[in-house]
């Protein structure tokens, strides 16, 4: 059964979605030679295989040790306690019994690393360990080395961070033992990530791999841009030659946006999400701006933003009134926050593509402003889905540029 049927051990452990398209996975995971990469949409399981694969790998091969890879120490605790239910469900202490005659028993039990009591060697090192991609590797070594999900959003909205996984990915090349392997996961998100650093590449889409039904297609088609369909279901970039926003930059000056203006573009209720937005010009003419995004009612956002307002030391907030008939302007000064309320007139398309457009190389993004936010503009067109934080950041710049402004003489007069 493990040879030609490892999957399972997944139904039993009640991944009912599992198929022989995932048993092809896992086998290839378990059995391969050679080092290679499996590319496939979101929603397919990958993860799920991937666990599997760990859990049963260090049954069959107790001593021999991976080293897995994530984006973040968040992000593996995830993987390593899904993989912990499967290697301690009864299925696979049964498969242990069967294969070795003794109890399954857990040495380490620690949020990042598996050792059980099936290994016999005395390296020292666990037989799996999680770490983020971004964590010291120094002295580290593997017989298989995996990285899951090491690209994600981050790396389709900032070229710095397309750079930086892809220098880490290089750096794990010197982990590998000799006669070692890689196995990698993930699904594209630019045309520059280190996916094409990876090789032996199998690409898995929604139209190919039976797993998404044509109508649920229909529905994610439409309820995100076309670009973000197609590297995450289709899994290719298309062409962005004719998008308004592309390449934002970033900046780590914090304090350059003290006594900045806000901008609030409120959700109350529906698809929409609220997008805050904090920008301040600064002398060289350059902005410094934070962007925030959540999808919630705005009155979910009050606490989180009004936290922003004195961290950043923000003056004014502009409010939009159409909807709310100042609603929201009365919530906010009850919160001690000044407020700028104003009457909307002009088309969105025509404010997005007129003031972001023509101020958008000016802008340098904090790093904390929210990966979402910047892939909402990056996404945006006349025909977009969602466009709470393009507007709002248009908004925001329309009202510094349209601000009475003094000159002073050089007598002193106005």
């Amino acid at each position: 059964m493990l040879v030609r049927e490892p999957f399972r051990i997944g139904l039993w452990c009640g991944f009912k979605d599992l198929s022989s398209l995932h048993n092809g996975w896992l086998r290839s995971f378990l059995y391969g030679k050679e080092s290679q990469t499996l590319l496939a949409h979101r929603g397919s399981f990958k993860t799920t295989v991937l666990s599997l694969f760990l859990a049963i790998h260090l049954v069959e091969r107790p001593n021999e040790n991976v080293i897995l890879f994530r984006k973040t120490d968040d992000d593996v605790s995830e993987v390593i306690a899904q993989t912990k239910n499967v290697l301690f469900s009864g299925a696979m202490q049964q498969v242990v019994l069967d294969l070795y005659g003794v109890r399954l028993r857990g040495v380490k039990d620690r949020a990042t690393e598996i050792h059980t009591n099936l290994c016999t060697y005395q390296k020292g090192a666990s037989q799996i360990l999680g770490l983020g991609i971004g964590t010291s590797i120094t002295g580290k070594h593997a017989d298989v080395v995996v990285t899951d999900d090491i690209v994600n959003l981050k790396d389709r909205v900032s070229r710095a961070e397309r750079e930086r996984t892809r220098l880490q990915y290089m750096e794990l090349q010197n982990i590998c033992n000799r006669n070692g392997r890689f196995i990698n996961t993930g699904t594209p998100w630019h045309k520059d990530d280190a996916i094409g650093l990876m090789p032996n590449v199998s690409r898995f889409d929604c139209y190919h791999s039976g797993l998404i039904a044509r109508d649920e297609l229909d529905v994610l088609r439409h309820s995100m841009s076309d670009s973000l369909f197609a590297a995450n279901y289709e899994l290719k970039h298309i062409a962005d030659a004719d998008a308004l926003f592309r390449d934002p930059q970033f900046s780590d000056d914090a304090e350059g946006l003290f006594g900045g203006q806000a901008h609030v573009d409120a959700s109350f209720g529906g698809a929409d999400g609220t997008a805050y937005t904090i920008m301040r010009e600064r002398p060289d003419g350059s902005i410094i701006a934070l962007g925030k995004l959540w999808h919630r009612h705005v009155d979910d956002c009050l606490d989180q933003i009004g936290a922003l307002h004195q961290v950043y030391r923000v003056g004014s907030t502009s409010l939009e009134t159409n909807a709310d008939k100042g609603y929201l302007s009365r919530e906010f000064q009850k919160r001690g926050m000044p407020v700028s309320s104003y009457f909307e007139h002009t088309n969105k398309f025509i404010k997005i593509s007129t003031y972001l457009r023509k101020d958008w190389s000016r802008i340098r993004w904090l790093k904390d402003t929210d990966p979402e936010y910047i892939n909402e503009i990056l996404d945006y067109n006349e025909n977009a889905a969602h466009d709470d934080c393009p507007d709002s950041a248009a908004s925001l710049l329309r009202r510094f540029q349209t601000k009475v402004r003094y000159n002073a003489d050089l007598n002193g007069g106005v």
